[in-house]
């Protein structure tokens, strides 16, 4: 993906900027807490607090708005000049020094993001091809999350360098926040530059010949994601997602200190969090990859909400942090998919609206779920269950809300996978199974072929089109219904594609194209023809089929058999004939009976020739049930005599009713 230059261009930036994110909630928490110093503990946590609450609130008035934008003006533009505003903010705060400043400076810093975050995510589905749309989100996650260790351990780093230089030089003592936040500053500086030289940035989505009102745009937005299936359901799943993982933001460290862990399992859980949410965009789409998306969206948060309910009721610290690895890696695996879901199937008109919804509702909920959970918990209070004479369960305020938070996340993906699921006629065990085992579930058909298909095969010359065209006459003599057909040829779409394939004037026709026209007039020869006689029960009888193609285009044309077999298989839906008769002459008796001029095929090279017939017979010897091989250099009469006897074999018992009527004689008995 990184060698795609507009897409690492992006990446890079995107880079950069979540390290100056991370940095700036660290630095600027951390210049809070230094400005009140002196006002108390209480103080210094409602600062701090405060801090937070402005970052989430304008989420709630500009969100709408800065979807419009994204799909309203040139998202290059808007990035770059969301960079700018946010490096001038930035370093405004350790220049102006105040707390009320870093309020204010923070809200506008906070409205500018909401800008640049849906014109980034609108952006990336239109650099990069939409079946590597998936590792580009999670590269993109990757920096957004990888970045926060980065930006901790930077700033720990320069504040242990500023206290050495403090020590070392007297009076150059400062405060590590504000060269933190200069650095800050500067990586949405970099970011400005990187996003002002990307040049490739689509601007389609601007070109609109009537605009319509911002106000008619939101309303426009809002309506697509509450009207569209798919879109609502991943909008419902990922909002459940949040408002459970608020709640156990809001109790995770109440609840750790009543398992009897303290800060530092309190910092393992969070870690195990982000252990688990890297483990489950990485390695789950790849681990699960022939299952369905939207299923694994919504199982993904199905999963999570039994993990979640088994932490509330474990009283274990180390079950619990391997259960929150689950967790973290479900809440992965959900947040990938819809980041890739929401690229690939909402159009880039309405792409960046998508986004900043789904952003704006995410962080209200998060905000309002935060701020509930720990006041229930308060309100429940400690509950001890006796369990027998000896035993107690405690059930807390804590267990209550995350008990709660499971039964959201299980309701809301039970709903998402209502919403989105695409595969409604496989049931969910069966398909999950299959994609364990790196398999996709196919399911039976629901109506099962009732009629006989039989294909005719040979070389060039062997009689075989004369000898079909004489079984269907004598099976329809028989009473059966008949449809006799060719390859290639018996469709609108065939008879052009063997006008190309025989036309000797199409000498220069590659192998490999040649197996794909094959393949293509066999796929739609199968889906109109075929497969709609045998499911009323008639006689199929092919002049040709999916063994011929292996032994021209495979043998003759020295093609990789695998690839021969795969087209073909995917080209007809797997449907193999119940008998493949094969009449068999040597090339150069068959070549010699044909009429000038001769066809593309029939001009090849007797090696050429000689090369089908080999595989032809090679085919027969590996599935003898299936094939009936007849010597082609019989008289007419006894091929069809022969062909006849072993036609009987398959024949549906009873014979039809109408046998008597048509040809005036008894019906065949059968020894």
């Amino acid at each position: 993906m990184l060698a795609n230059a507009p897409f690492r261009r992006l990446w890079t930036a995107m880079a950069v900027c979540s390290l100056g994110d991370w940095l700036n909630i660290i630095a600027i928490t951390a210049f809070a807490a230094f400005l009140t110093r002196g006002a108390g503990y209480q103080a210094q946590s409602l600062a701090i607090g405060g801090v937070f609450v402005v970052k989430m609130l304008p989420a709630i008035v500009l969100g709408p708005l800065a979807g419009v934008f994204a799909d309203r003006f040139d998202r290059r533009m808007t990035m770059f000049l969301a960079d700018l505003l946010r490096f001038v903010l930035v370093l405004s705060i350790p220049l102006v020094g105040s707390y009320q400043w870093i309020i204010i400076a923070t809200l506008l810093v906070e409205c500018v993001n909401l800008f640049w975050v849906p014109a980034k995510d609108a952006t990336v589905p239109n650099l990069v091809p939409k079946d590597r749309l998936e590792e580009a989100n999670q590269l993109n996650l990757l920096v957004t999350y990888g970045t926060a260790p980065v930006a901790a351990a930077l700033f720990a780093v320069l504040s242990a360098g500023i206290e050495v230089l403090g020590k070392a030089v007297p009076g150059m003592a400062v405060e590590p926040a504000r060269p933190a936040l200069i650095l800050n500053a500067v990586a949405y500086l970099v970011s400005a530059f990187l996003i002002f030289t990307l040049r490739s940035i689509p601007k389609e989505h601007t070109l609109r010949v009537a605009t319509p009102s911002v106000l008619r745009q939101i309303i426009d937005g809002w309506r697509f994601v509450g009207g569209d299936r798919m879109v609502r359901g991943l909008v419902i799943g990922m909002l459940g997602a949040f408002a459970a993982g608020g709640a156990v933001i809001g109790v995770a460290k109440v609840y750790v200190v009543a398992l009897g862990g303290g800060d530092a399992a309190y910092g393992m859980v969070f870690a195990a969090v982000f252990a688990g949410m890297a483990a489950g965009m990485f390695f789950g789409p790849r681990l699960l990859g022939e299952l369905s998306r939207r299923r694994l969206f919504g199982l993904a948060i199905i999963t999570a909400g039994v993990v979640l309910a088994g932490i509330a009721l474990i009283h274990n610290l180390v079950i619990v942090v391997l259960l929150t690895v689950v967790l973290g890696a479900c809440a992965g695996i959900a947040w990938i998919i819809g980041y890739t879901l929401i690229g690939l199937e909402v159009e880039d008109g309405i792409r960046g609206r998508t986004f900043s919804f789904l952003q704006s509702m995410a962080r209200v909920t998060l905000l309002l779920v935060v701020a509930v959970a720990p006041v229930l918990a308060g309100l429940f209070g400690e509950h001890i269950i006796a369990v027998g004479a000896a035993l107690e369960y405690h059930f807390d305020g804590p267990n209550l809300v995350m008990l709660i938070g499971a039964l959201v996340a299980v309701a809301v993906g039970a709903l998402a996978l209502r919403h989105m699921d695409d595969r409604r006629e496989v049931p969910i065990a069966s398909d999950l199974m299959a994609a364990v085992r790196g398999e996709r579930y196919v399911p039976a058909p629901a109506e099962p072929d009732h009629g006989v298909f039989i294909a005719f095969e040979g070389g060039e010359g062997s009689g075989k089109t004369t000898q079909s065209r004489l079984l269907a006459i004598w099976l329809r003599d028989q009473g059966f219904d008949v449809v006799q057909t060719r390859q290639p040829g018996s469709t609108k779409v065939g008879m052009r594609l063997r006008a190309i394939l025989l036309d000797a004037a199409h000498q220069g026709l590659s192998a490999r194209s040649e197996t794909l026209l094959y393949a293509a007039d066999r796929a739609e020869h199968v889906e109109k023809v075929i497969r709609p006689a045998l499911h009323r029960g008639a006689m199929v009888v092919c002049d040709r089929y999916v063994d011929s193609s292996l032994a021209y285009q495979g043998a003759g044309r020295e093609l990789d058999q695998r690839d021969v077999v795969k087209v073909n298989s995917w080209a007809t839906g797997g449907l193999m004939p119940d008998l493949t008769v094969l009449i068999d002459v040597p090339p150069s008796v068959g070549l010699a009976r044909m009429a000038s001029p001769a066809d593309r095929i029939e001009a090849e090279p007797l090696e050429f020739h000689e090369r089908v017939r080999r595989e032809f017979r090679a085919l027969a010897a590996a599935e003898p049930d299936r094939y009936f091989v007849v010597d082609g250099q019989r008289t007419q009469e006894e091929i069809s005599r022969l062909i006849q006897d072993r036609v009987r074999e398959i024949l549906p018992d009873p014979v039809p009713q109408e046998t008597e009527a048509i040809t005036g004689t008894m019906p065949i008995i059968r020894d």
